[in-house]
């Protein structure tokens, strides 16, 4: 399938599926229940088994229409544990048989892991899914936002449900998602992670745009509070011998400087290989879309009726697949361009000019890049006159 300009879409290669819209946690910074889109309000609790099996089906279809070997299911929300044990074994075991034993599907769990327990890790076990855990430092840093309704705290479940999964269930373990927020230490909260040894650690700006910006970045000032935040840790974690995980962020914008490819859609020009699928079966862009305006991430399509190459073809799929033409003027001019890649798609908006903008956290971008080129530079400039 190729457009009538020559732009020939990428087949999507992870498919996110919404298996419960609701959350037993209220984090205040939620992108999905604080932010501009409130579709999830509308929405079944958990997806109906006659959905299932239409994104089964669609699934299939996508996989062998474009000869893919794998795939990545990735088991969300909400929280996708309120969908029970027997939720995600019948959506993994479902979409598994419908591909066939030919195409892998890689699975992952991210999960705020205030009810993982055994019989949720032996599930997963079974499985093979491996989980992903927030967590966002030590107990005042996480409980600052990541609460129940009743304003009670989460961090000590969530700590305790860590200790068999960097145990026991270590070959489960994907790693642990932290949101930044500037307020708290950043090697403190740092370390509070290295404290359940996680094989990945992401760090993720708070969602925001030019409409709202995250805290602590106003429109248009040179500051630069996140990039201030993260490069202590970037150069705690770059120091020889002292790299105990990734920090996927780092390792991304170090392959992005030495001429490779970045994982995710932080940073870099790869094109977006991933859907969402919500529990009523209609078919979105990335759910951090959520945070730009009201239907922010709809595509009209749904799995009833829409086959997946049908959403490659929409508009915004198109923007986020194909690189810098898809980057306004400023971000072109920029040297740090195919670094940077604009920043997170969401992170650009600005209203009544839509996308093509640089990111809110343009400017902590641009200081966090040319600090890690330089200590990279200046790293390989070593090693090489020590070899003179």
């Amino acid at each position: 399938m190729r457009s009538p300009d020559g732009w020939r879409p990428r087949p999507f290669r992870q498919f996110i599926l919404k298996v419960h819209s609701r959350c037993d946690l209220s984090c205040d910074y939620c992108y999905i229940y604080t932010m501009a889109d409130q579709s999830w309000a509308e929405r079944p609790r958990t997806m109906p088994r006659s959905t299932l099996r239409h994104v089964a089906f669609r699934i299939a279809e996508h996989v062998h229409a474009h000869g893919l070997a794998s795939i990545h299911l990735v088991l969300h929300g909400g929280e996708p544990l309120l969908a029970g044990v027997e939720g995600i074994e019948d959506a993994v075991t479902t979409i598994r048989d419908a591909v066939g034993p030919r195409v892998r599907v890689a699975v992952s769990v991210q999960t705020n892991a205030v009810r993982l327990d055994e019989t949720f890790l032996r599930a997963f076990d079974r499985l093979g899914a491996r989980v992903g855990v927030s967590l966002d430092g030590d107990v005042t840093a996480h409980d600052r936002h990541r609460r129940h309704a009743d304003g009670r705290g989460s961090h000590a479940a969530v700590a305790a449900a860590l200790g068999p999964l960097a145990g026991e269930y270590r070959h489960l373990f994907g790693g642990i998602l932290c949101t930044v927020d500037v307020r708290n230490d950043p090697l403190r909260t740092y370390e509070a992670l290295l404290d359940f040894a996680p094989p990945a650690v992401d760090f993720l700006l708070p969602h925001g745009n030019w409409a709202a910006p995250p805290p602590g970045r106003s429109p248009g000032s040179a500051a630069t509070p996140y990039a201030d935040w993260l490069i202590p840790i970037f150069d705690r974690w770059y120091a020889p011998g002292a790299r105990p995980t990734e920090v996927r962020l780092f390792a991304d914008i170090m392959h992005l400087l030495l001429g490779g490819a970045s994982a995710g859609e932080a940073v870099g020009l790869a094109p977006a290989r991933m859907v969402v699928i919500e529990t009523d079966g209609a078919i979105e862009q990335s759910d951090t879309l959520k945070s730009a305006y009201p239907g922010g991430p709809a595509t009209g399509f749904h799995v009833a009726r829409d086959p997946f190459d049908a959403v490659l073809g929409h508009p915004a799929v198109r923007a986020r697949q194909i690189g810098a033409q898809a980057l306004g003027a400023e971000c072109l001019a920029c040297p740090v361009m195919r670094v940077c890649g604009g920043g997170l798609y969401a992170h650009r908006y600005r209203p009544g000019a839509g996308f093509a903008n640089p990111s809110v956290y343009c400017a902590d971008l641009f200081r966090l890049i040319t600090h890690i080129r330089h200590r990279v530079e200046s790293d390989v400039t070593a090693r090489m006159e020590s070899r003179r």
